[in-house]
């Protein structure tokens, strides 16, 4: 029961993932090195980043059982060489992406409704300046929306412009769909022509998207590249109205520039999970401006994912060794 891990792993990291599969060799190439010469003869592939040919199917022979990706995302595998070979693909969607998606779409909704000022509103009972009265309520008598609070909208049929297109940017747009947005992106690397169409997204050059979209998620990685990615120019492209959402990395975004283009009105608002300082300092100007909704870096979720991620994968990799039913398999 040979499980080939194509990516380079270290001793350590080999030894962690060996507790979650009893029973099963597993084998990988250590940094720098390739799993070519692991590949034969191997019952299960497991990849994390590694794009895997009809060349390594035909090379682990007829004893492959499973075909097993570390994440949501299928285009990696060449799947017409593997449906050839009678090989089954499983996805695994990673805990962590998809708790960081669930942030950021929970960022959206609370600006389009105005979650904080609403729920403020509510238990100071501010309706008292209104000329308002409590009612008894049922189907037909109501009192709508009797904040009457401005400049609340829905999702549905709303622009997305997603910056960033691994795992957590594919999450993200998969839940956008689900609440009937018009999905784009742009990344660095653009996704094969299938992904694009198999998730329903098309691509943009970056400053387009960003005059496009309604709003802007970032799901991009800290680098020298993207720091302050998110910069003056990139807020005066945005469509006026527009708001951003960062739950990656604080420095992407320039947040002296942020700020000014709330205090202007340049952009409708902003959701931010995450800071260049975190805590966010105390006196920090994104605390006193208008139209944001700020949270402690929660995005990560529960904890845990990293063992919990492992979990899953092995768990489908011995399922697959034991002739068990497999889950998130692709068609």
């Amino acid at each position: 029961m040979r499980v080939v891990l194509l990516d380079p792993t270290t001793a350590d990291e080999l030894a962690f993932l060996a507790t979650h599969a009893p029973g099963a060799d597993l084998v990988a190439p250590e940094p720098g090195g390739n799993a070519a010469g692991l590949i034969p003869g191997a019952s299960v592939i497991v990849s994390k980043r590694t794009r895997i040919d009809s060349n390594m199917i035909a090379a682990a022979g007829p004893g492959l059982k499973l075909i097993q990706l570390w994440s949501g995302r299928p285009d990696r595998v060449d799947r017409a060489a593997a449906r050839g070979a009678n090989v089954p693909v499983a996805l695994m969607p990673q805990r962590g992406a998809a708790a960081v998606a669930e942030c950021a779409m929970l960022l959206m909704l609370g600006l389009s409704k105005r979650v904080v000022e609403a729920h403020q509103a509510t238990v100071s009972g501010a309706y008292r300046g209104l000329g308002v009265e409590p009612v008894v309520t049922g189907e037909r008598l109501h009192k709508f929306q009797w904040m009457q609070l401005p400049g609340l909208y829905e999702l549905n049929g709303r622009k997305l412009g997603i910056v960033g297109f691994g795992e957590i940017g594919c999450e993200v747009a998969r839940r956008a769909r689900a609440f009937n947005m018009d999905v784009a992106y742009w990344s660095r690397t653009r996704a094969s022509a299938d992904a694009e169409a198999e998730e329903g997204v098309r691509y943009m050059p970056f400053e387009a998207l960003l005059g496009w979209a309604d709003a802007v998620s970032l799901h991009v990685p800290h680098s020298p590249e993207t720091d302050k990615l998110i910069n003056a120019n990139a807020l005066a492209a945005m469509k006026p109205g527009a708001v951003l959402i960062n739950t990656c990395r604080g420095g992407v975004v320039d947040e002296s520039a942020l700020v000014a283009a709330l205090q202007t009105g340049q952009i409708g608002g902003a959701g931010l999970d995450v800071f260049v300082q975190e805590p966010i300092p105390f006196d920090h100007p994104l605390l006193s401006v208008p139209n944001t909704l700020l949270l402690p870096h929660l995005g990560g979720g529960s904890g845990g994912a990293r063992v919990k991620h492992a979990q899953d994968i092995f768990a489908n990799v011995l399922a697959a060794l034991n002739g068990q039913p497999v889950r998130h398999l692709v068609a």
